[in-house]
């Protein structure tokens, strides 16, 4: 049987900040290996570095030692930091919708970011997908928050990402709508093959992924 095919991987992770009493070290020497159609978690208290870590995974931010990659069809394991937007897509707590654009402006913004502009037809599939067909010209200021949360969902999957990093997705929503997001992400993963790194602080959605982990004291351990 084949190995499974490795879409990120983060080894020897640093990053500290800047702080009153000095350096204050946030992650220490992180480790992590996900695979296609995974689903991984990561839970830890408030300011433990979750975020941060997110960031590296994406290459939204910079480590202070080691790297980060992940899988870019075609050319194989990338630098994080040196390919932003094209194998990684992004899911944030308080959705990060422009608003003034409607929800299928909103995902075709990622493509045409990522020098996809031609991506309509697969934009408004997308938020079918999720529930959002009849949504489609709605602004954001127009949309409840899970329908915004949805939206952000179909504009992190137009590229055809290898992962989907979630930071606390459900954490401005009510509990039912939490669970429904929750739902959507883990279907994603089972039906697309896109591997998903969630951070959150519910045990009860970190247990239903593959995977669980918790950073504490900036080390990455099996929960």
């Amino acid at each position: 049987m084949p190995e499974p095919t490795i879409v990120l991987s983060a080894r020897g992770l640093q990053k500290s900040f800047a702080s009153p009493a000095g350096p204050l070290a946030v992650l220490r020497s992180v480790d992590l290996v996900v695979h296609a159609g995974e689903s991984v978690s990561i839970r830890g208290s408030s300011g433990s570095g979750k975020t941060t870590l997110l960031q590296l995974l994406g290459g939204l931010d910079v480590a202070d030692a080691g790297e980060a990659n992940f899988l870019l069809p075609g050319r194989g394991l990338v630098p994080a930091r040196k390919n932003l937007g094209k194998g990684v897509g992004f899911v944030f707590q308080n959705y990060q919708l422009m608003p003034e654009l409607n929800a299928l402006e909103n995902v075709l913004l990622a493509a045409q970011v990522a020098g996809r502009p031609a991506a309509a037809a697969e934009a408004q599939a997308l938020l079918e997908s999720v529930g959002l067909g009849s949504r489609l010209r709605h602004l954001p200021a127009q949309l409840s928050g899970g329908e915004c949360q949805r939206v952000a969902i179909a504009r992190a999957l137009i590229n055809r990402p290898s992962v989907l990093l979630a930071d606390e997705p459900t954490g401005n929503l009510d509990e039912a709508t939490g669970a429904e997001v929750m739902r959507l992400l883990l279907e994603v993963v089972a039906q697309r093959g896109t591997a998903l790194v969630l951070v959150t602080h519910s045990r009860e959605f970190a247990a239903r992924t593959d995977r669980q982990w918790v950073l504490s004291n900036g080390v990455l351990s099996p929960a």
